[in-house]
């Protein structure tokens, strides 16, 4: 979970779909405010992991997490399933917590079970990808931290 930098700042750090935190029409505010469900591929039982404590703090935020990672049988008292097709149950979101050659395959994953956007964390990048998940109807965001991005927008008490 590394800083942002003028770099990411450069190259557009939430993508095309994306605009300055909190402004109008911010699709990560908006996403962000109507999602109740966030699937993490790649999330580890492992506490020191970027994904553990960033899956539990959004879970503290009051979303749901379903832990994706065959490794796992559970993760922050959730149910881990192996692979995003075998969830049985809405998905909003998909973090990918992968590195970005497994991308593709997540965002068809994604589509497929009809979630509303696909989240790649920091150092996650893939244009081609993302431009999928963009012509299938979804938001795709790149290299951002989904953590970062809730606390900039939202206050939150108690964590």
């Amino acid at each position: 979970m590394s800083e942002s930098s003028p770099a990411n700042e450069s190259r557009g750090e939430n993508d095309a779909d994306a605009k300055p935190s909190g402004g109008a029409n911010d699709p990560i505010t908006e996403i962000l405010k109507t999602s109740q469900t966030i699937a993490v591929v790649g999330l580890s039982s492992r506490k020191f992991r970027p994904s553990y404590g960033v899956s539990q703090y959004m879970q503290a935020a009051g979303y749901r997490i379903i832990p994706v990672n065959p490794g796992e049988r559970e993760v922050l008292g959730e149910k881990a399933y192996a692979r995003l097709e075998d969830v049985p149950e809405k998905v909003d979101i998909v973090n990918i917590f992968r590195r970005s050659e497994y991308v593709p395959e997540i965002v068809e994953s994604a589509i497929k079970i009809g979630a509303r956007a696909v989240w790649m964390q920091e150092g996650v990048i893939h244009d081609d990808a993302a431009e999928r998940a963009r012509a299938a109807g979804l938001i795709a965001v790149q290299d951002s931290c989904i953590l970062k991005e809730h606390a900039k927008r939202f206050r939150l008490r108690d964590i």
